[in-house]
This record gives structure tokens, sequence and C-alpha cells, in this order.
């Protein structure tokens, strides 16, 4: 191979040549040193490096119990109603919080309201799921919980006020990669299940995820600043009452709606949350009692996600970040189609079919959603960050929130029903996605003919 094309190859983020093929090689590692996102990772300083660094420390408990949310509560007696009934309550509970989110964050700051309000929304009902008995524990948790919907505000206006517009996508990506990383460790979850049974063990990884998101919570104020934003939001709003800045709300709402591309991308967050709460609540649900998968070996598939979302952020997103949005989006979204498809087909201990989708579906996951953070981040006015985000999170909510009772009830007639809504859904995203795209090009188009 000539000098040229190697160093063709190394700019792409290609893996290295065969010549060269070694784990300990010298040149593999100066390559792997040169590839974007490892460039980007070394480039970070201030809040983005103090956001995408601690990242982790929420990531490993999370991805420690999260699988096994929705059987811990049937075991201890729990109906998929009663499920979809909190997951609704809580969505309920989170139309007000992320209504209060931007006038929190501007009062307080971008900084001091993730301290505070992570500490409250994750490590508090973490505790309580570690000693639950019973529905209400779980309904007084989810409740606790919904409070994330103002450290989320403030956290993303942390990660991205101060940071290099061109790194978005990187940024995110890290994000993401963070949490795929440690979903490695999701097969430690399942052998503990094995020696000691589900209840005792969900039960230690809640407790370990409550002390785990404190220390991530203090770590990340420790590392970050207040934004320049904040700064001067905060000064703004100094003498100014909550229901003051609430009435600004009018506004902002009609600036929205008057903004195509901010509507385009509401619609394809909108698609985002309501299959996530669908396949969060009930895929292992649908795995366990109707494919009768154990409970121990649930963890195999989140660290097959993990795997083929780490390979593609790696090798795949580098080009797609070449590209414009709408064909990587579309197909992204038509994948998760196909992918839930092929969920509810699969045979009773179809292992191999469950493999197939969750391949496709963590493929799917790693183009769609970089890109639709940074959509929200691009076509939101950076001095009204905090409550143009407030505002697109209520209407989410006020929509996504019944869906957690639906979902429930479909259930409950059948375990695949949910999943039915998730194609639908999906179809309508991608069909969103390529609409966006097009008005997106449009403009670029306008934009260079009127240079």
């Amino acid at each position: 191979m000539s000098r040229n094309k190697l160093q063709l190859r190394r700019k792409r983020g290609f893996i290295y040549p065969k010549m060269y093929n070694r784990p300990h090689s010298k040149y593999g590692v100066a390559i792997l040193q040169n590839h974007s996102l490892i460039a980007t990772l070394k480039s970070l300083r201030g809040n983005p490096r103090g956001c995408v660094y601690t990242e982790p420390l929420w990531g490993i408990p999370f991805n420690l119990y999260s699988p096994y949310i929705s059987i811990y509560m049937v075991a201890l007696g729990l109906s998929d109603k009663q499920i979809g009934l909190i997951v609704s309550v809580s969505w309920g509970f989170q139309i007000i919080l992320a209504l209060l989110s931007g006038v929190v964050t501007d009062k307080l700051g971008r900084r001091r309201t993730t301290l505070i309000f992570d500490i409250i929304s994750w490590s508090i009902p973490a505790l309580i799921s570690a000693v639950a008995q019973n529905f209400w524990y779980f309904l007084i948790a989810g409740i606790i919980n919904s409070v994330w919907r103002i450290t989320h505000n403030s956290w993303s206006c942390l990660l991205v006020e101060d940071a290099d517009k061109d790194q978005l996508v990187d940024i995110y990506t890290w994000i993401y990669i963070a949490n795929i990383m440690v979903g490695f460790i999701a097969p430690l979850a399942g052998v503990l299940i094995g020696v000691f049974s589900l209840i005792p063990t969900v039960r230690g990884l809640y407790i370990f995820a409550a002390i785990m998101f404190t220390v991530k919570a203090v770590v990340t104020y420790q590392m970050t600043e207040e934004t320049a934003q904040g700064k001067i939001r905060m000064h703004e709003t100094r003498h100014q009452s909550m229901f003051s800045a609430l009435s600004e709300y009018r506004g902002i709402l009609q600036e929205i709606l008057r903004t195509p591309q901010t509507l385009y991308t509401a619609g394809i967050m909108l698609v985002i949350s309501i299959a996530n709460v669908i396949s969060g609540s009930f895929w292992g649900i649908i795995v366990t009692e109707r494919l009768h998968i154990p409970a121990q070996n649930l963890a195999l598939f989140p660290f097959v996600k993990s795997a083929v979302m780490l390979f593609f952020f790696f090798i795949v997103m580098p080009r797609i970040n070449k590209m414009h949005f709408k064909l990587p989006m579309t197909f992204g979204f038509l994948g998760f189609v196909v992918s839930q498809l092929i969920l509810i087909t699969a045979p009773d201990q179809g292992y191999l079919s469950l493999i197939i989708s969750v391949f496709l579906e963590a493929c799917c996951f790693a183009a769609v959603n970089p890109l639709a953070d940074q959509m929200v981040v691009l076509t939101i006015d950076p001095k009204e960050r905090a409550r143009i985000q407030s505002i697109l999170y209520v209407g989410i909510i006020l929509v996504t929130s019944p869906f957690g009772w639906i979902a429930g009830n479909l259930s409950g007639i059948n375990k695949s029903l949910p999943f039915i809504l998730n194609i639908a859904l999906f179809a309508v995203g991608a069909v969103l996605a390529y609409l966006a795209g097009n008005a997106s090009q449009k403009r670029l188009a306008a934009a260079s003919t009127s240079l």
C-alpha cells in the first residue's frame, strides 16, 4: 500500500491495513489516536470535558439495573397495567417539572441546577427502589425520578453552550459511547442474579446506583463552571419571579411555531421518546414471558447491543458525519421498523432472532440519536435555549405520558402489541426525517444561491 493511500485511510478513521494488523502495533495505535472521535475526546476542555468524562459514573449503575426494572416490579407483585400506570403518572409530573426547568435553570444557573437535581432525581429514587415492597414504593420513586426533567435541561445547556459547534455530533457520540462501554459490565448483573436470585441482586444494584449517582453529580460540579449564557440569564432573571418568567413563555412558543425546522425536530424527538418508554418498560416482559428467555440471560442482549453500537460509532459514524442527515436518519428509522418486526415474530427461545433484532436496533440507534441531538442544538435560539427546550419537553411529555398506560394495557392483551405500536411510530419518524432533510437541503440551496 502506498504512503498516500495509508494516510488517506488514517484520515478517514479506517482500521489499519492488514500489513500492520497487529494488536500492539505502533502503527495501529497511531491510527487509533488520529481517529476523529479520539481527537475530539482529547481536545475537550471546560464543561464538555466535565460532562463527557463523568458520564460513566452514571452509566455504570444504570446499565446494571435497567434491564431488570420491569421484571423486578413483576417479581414484587406488580401487574403490567400497574407498571404502565407508574410510567404514565411519572410522565404527568414531568409536564410540570419540564415547564419549570427553563426558569429554574436560568435562575439557579446550569451548574448548580445540575448538582442539586441530579441527586434528587436519581440518588433518592434509587434508594426507594432498593427497599421497595409494593406498587406505592415504585410510584413514589417514579414521581421523584421525574425531577430529572429539570437536570436534563440544565445539563444539556452545560454540555453544549460553550462547546465548539463543529464537535457537537462527536460530543453526543461520546456521551452514548460512555454509556455503551459500561454496558459491557451488564452481564455481571446476570451472574449475580444467577447466584443470589433476582430481588436481592436488584436491591443491591439500586444501592450501588444511589452512591454512584451522587458521586457523579459532585464530580461534574467540580469539573465544570457556569456557562457564559448561563451567567447572562442568571443576571437577567435575578430579580424576576417564577410567575413573571413563565408568563414570557407565550412569546417563545410563538417563535417555535414559526420555525418549521424546530417543529420537525420536535416530532422526531417525540417519536424517539414514546418508543423509548415502550421499549424500556416492556422489552424485558416480552422477552421473558412470551419468548421464555430466563431473566439471568437478559444481560446477553445489552452486551451485544453495546458491542455493535461501539463498532458503529467508531467505524461507520465518521462517514455518516460527512453526509447530510436526511438519508442516515430516514434509513435509521426504517431499520428500527425491521428490528421490531423481527422481535414480535421471534420464536420461543429464539435467541438468534433476538440477537438480530438487537443488532439492527443498535445500528439504528447509533445512526439516529446523535444526529437528532445535534438537530436540537442547531435549531434552537442559543439565547433562549433553556426555555425553548423547556417548552419542547413539555409538549413531548404531554403527548408521551399516556403511552405508558396505553402500552401497559396493550401488553396485558398481547405482549407483541406495544411493539406493533413502535413500528407505527418509527414509520412516522422516517417520514419526518425525510421531510426535515428536504427542508434543510432547500434552505442550504437557497443560501448558496443568494451568495
